[in-house]
């Protein structure tokens, strides 16, 4: 039994449909899940940033506490001091983490990459089929 021509033309037209929906499911997919990573990433970097301040702040109260200390006697000078600048320190650090997390351009950078994939597979599938009807 034999398809006629329109019919194949309808049976390809569908099959092209279900292939369409298929490849768009699963980009779409793909991007939801990036959103998802991209949402973690963004959560994490405002963590960082928050401890990067708080621990700031408790930096600079111990730093005036230092200063306001000053004048007393011998070794405690020695304790405030080391314990801001371990406080700065580390808020400097949490800093440059989050700096470094925020240059980082990760939102929906597979799913571009499998969209231009994608294109360039089409593209050769149009150029092998135009090189096989010039023979």
């Amino acid at each position: 039994m034999s398809l006629g021509p329109t019919q194949r033309v309808f049976s390809a037209a569908k099959r092209l449909l279900k292939s369409l929906v298929a490849n768009s499911e699963t980009r779409l997919r793909l991007a939801v899940l990036e959103l998802e990573e991209e949402r973690a990433r963004l959560l994490t970097l405002i963590l960082l940033a928050g401890a990067s301040l708080l621990l700031l702040l408790l930096g600079v109260a111990t730093l005036t506490a230092l200063v306001v200390v000053i004048f007393w006697d011998s070794y405690r000078l020695l304790a405030i001091g080391a314990s801001a600048g371990v406080l700065i320190g580390a808020s400097l650090l949490l800093a440059f983490i989050a700096a470094h997390q925020a240059r980082q351009h990760t939102l929906l950078k597979e799913t571009l990459k499998q969209l231009a994939a994608d294109r360039a597979l089409l593209e050769m599938r149009n150029d092998d089929e135009a090189n096989r009807q010039e023979r």
